[in-house]
């Protein structure tokens, strides 16, 4: 059961509002491994269960902890160090910022999603490796092309052949309401190097780096085009949902989304680590285990951006 973020009843809260302190390790230890014995999980989805069930507990063994001055001791349990584990990423995160501090340029950063169409969930499902793939080439190589249009740079930098833009591209496959929803966030410099290496081109405007109706069209090109190899290559085996998906999609409007610049290059940085190491549903987000239902609160972003 999924409880909206908006909901006025608050589950599994004491009569003061106090925060539920369950855990995702308590819900996997009590349903974890039945689940994975009724449905289909992989190997992966077995590890992350079997770790975040165990994640500081007796089970990963520990340590004691001892006062100098009191003597007083307490036990300190292992972490999992599982990607997935919402007691694990804090550290991770803070040390994967630092390390990428000296990759930042100062310049101007642009946010940038590409949302697969619904429709494409159950071959993402089926084939995900393939699927995500093309996501990623198909929005790269749309970003790469219209770097490499002069038309949208300032004409007090000209270069014929346009520019590279520098490209950071993160996967994400979930909506909070943990509905499969694959789309990429794309974090791209606000400007391109030039093809001789020794000019920074800027966007001919302000705060606005290409046309997203037009990125739009053209990522919807690359994709459907790279699905339809993938398909005539046999690399899809026998699921023959490629063809229908191309010639049904091939004129609806598909979703990218350009945000406003980034406030400077540390915020790129801050919001590339809140993304890098977000898992499916934090500890917080629980409210309740109750029986085999399990109430959470999630934000409503279909109905948000009506």
């Amino acid at each position: 059961m999924c409880a909206p973020a908006e909901s006025s009843t608050p589950i599994g809260t004491d009569p003061n509002g106090a925060r539920s302190s369950l855990e995702l390790g308590d819900l996997l230890r009590r349903h974890g491994p039945r689940y994975a014995d009724a449905h289909p999980v992989s190997s992966v989805q077995r590890n992350a269960i079997r770790d975040l069930s165990q994640c500081r507990t007796a089970a990963l063994g520990g340590h004691l902890e001892a006062c100098d001055h009191c003597g007083n001791r307490r036990a300190v349990y292992h972490s999992c160090r599982n990607r997935h584990c919402p007691k694990c990423q804090a550290l991770a995160q803070a040390d994967w910022i630092e390390a990428r501090r000296a990759d930042l340029l100062p310049v101007e950063y642009f946010h940038v999603v590409f949302t697969l169409p619904h429709e494409f969930c159950p071959l993402a499902l089926y084939r995900p490796r393939i699927v995500y793939d093309l996501l990623f080439r198909a929005a790269a190589e749309t970003l790469a092309t219209f770097a490499r249009d002069p038309r949208h740079f300032s004409r007090k930098t000209p270069d014929p052949t346009g520019g590279t833009l520098g490209i950071t591209a993160i996967l994400h496959t979930w909506a909070q309401n943990l509905s499969l929803h694959p789309h990429l966030h794309c974090v791209v410099t606000g400007g391109a190097l030039s093809s001789d290496q020794q000019r920074f081109l800027t966007p001919r405007s302000k705060g606005f780096l290409f046309p997203v109706r037009a990125l739009s069209k053209m990522f919807r090109g690359k994709f459907l085009e790279g699905l339809m190899r993938a398909f005539e290559s046999g690399k899809l085996g026998d699921d023959t949902s490629a063809p229908r998906l191309s010639h049904a999609l091939r004129n609806c409007d598909w979703v990218v989304y350009a945000k406003r610049p980034f406030a400077g290059p540390e915020r790129v940085l801050a919001y590339l680590g809140a993304y890098t190491h977000r898992i499916a549903i934090s500890n917080h987000r629980i409210l309740s285990i109750q029986q085999n239902r399990v109430a959470f609160r999630y934000r409503d972003s279909v109905n948000a951006n009506k």
